[in-house]
């Protein structure tokens, strides 16, 4: 096991962080957010050859888009055919279940009872109730980034929409928008909702309840993936600077940023153990990092397939999901 050289967690002040109150536009010469001309979303690294075996097992699947646990089924979403693959996790070495889907699923978001799946392509959100296995679909229009679950709600981030609908239980839905480039992904931390914005490489702080976005902070050179910690905070991989960056979301504080060199992009968590689970698409290594104290500890790290775009976690076992996005499984870790 190795560890990278410690560096000091940041806790900086609001004035200090680059921060962004108000609307402004790509053209604005007074936008501390905005770091290049024409933006550009950040991309995992491509994969190099798998030269060392991946741990743990592996099953034969397609290109996967993304991944999920719940309700100890897995769900692995594929590209082509957009469909989803269900396994019991029990029984691994029984065949999954297959279920097509509209689209391309972009991100795959945990719910109790349920899974949220985005379809951007198709304008359509779904939702897998576990155990039952039964989609249900809502079209939003636009290009659906993500959707997760807010109380009985829905929070989904529209992606280039530059906003954020909320989908009641009933009644009409909701648009929150204000001073994004780009939606991309939506976090509740339980202590406040977050909007990442991969474009600006920044995260904002959303006011549900106002329907507006507020402030914001650069999030390093190349924000890729956010998910919620049991701390209120949201952890978000910076592509191309190589790093770990943990916000506070209310109020919104960047309060550590921890490098992770190798490609860093996909990221789950596993709230019964306080494990950040990171990718390293550089390097086909999955990075298991100890977030309780006052900076992250390398607890585990494993080869993968090639391409580990997506990871997910199972929180009853600790299980560790890694797909591939070239087409060489979906890898199946017990740490």
């Amino acid at each position: 096991m190795r560890r990278f050289a410690a560096v000091s967690w940041i806790a900086i002040p609001l004035a200090g962080a680059l921060v962004l109150s108000g609307c402004s536009s790509a053209k604005s010469d007074g936008d501390d957010l905005q770091i290049v001309a024409n933006p550009v979303a950040a991309k995992p690294a491509v994969s190099p050859a798998v030269t060392v075996k991946p741990a743990g097992q592996v099953l034969a699947t397609g290109a996967v888009s993304a991944v999920a646990v719940a309700q100890g089924t897995l769900v692995v979403a594929l590209a082509q055919p957009p469909s989803l693959q269900l396994y019991d996790l029990g029984a691994l070495a029984s065949p999954p279940v297959n279920m097509p889907l509209y689209g391309k699923a972009e991100k795959l978001s945990v719910a109790p009872g349920r899974v949220e799946i985005a379809e951007p392509a198709q304008g359509v959100v779904q939702q897998l109730t576990l155990p039952d296995r039964k989609l249900t679909e809502t079209k939003t229009g636009g290009q659906p980034a993500s959707s997760i679950a807010y109380g009985a709600d829905r929070l989904v981030a529209m992606g280039t929409a530059k906003d954020i609908q909320l989908l009641p239980v009933t009644g009409p839905a909701r648009t929150i928008g204000g001073q994004l480039y780009s939606a991309d992904d939506v976090v509740d931390t339980g202590k406040g909702v977050v909007v990442l914005d991969r474009l600006r490489t920044a995260v904002f702080s959303v006011d549900v309840a106002a329907g507006k976005v507020n402030e914001g902070l650069r999030a390093g050179d190349g924000a890729a993936n956010a998910v919620a910690d049991s701390y209120g905070r949201v952890l978000v991989t910076d592509a191309r600077a190589g790093a770990l960056i943990a916000f506070s979301a209310s109020p919104l504080i960047m309060r550590q940023r921890y490098p992770v060199p190798g490609g860093v992009y996909g990221i789950a968590y596993d709230a019964r153990r306080s494990l950040a689970w990171v990718t390293l698409t550089g390097r086909n290594e999955v990075v298991g990092f100890d977030v309780r104290g006052g900076e992250p500890v390398e607890k585990f790290r494993f080869p993968t397939v090639r391409q580990p775009d997506s990871v997910g976690v199972d929180e009853t076992s600790g299980r560790v999901i890694v797909g591939s996005a070239a087409g060489e499984g979906t890898q199946v870790i017990q740490p």
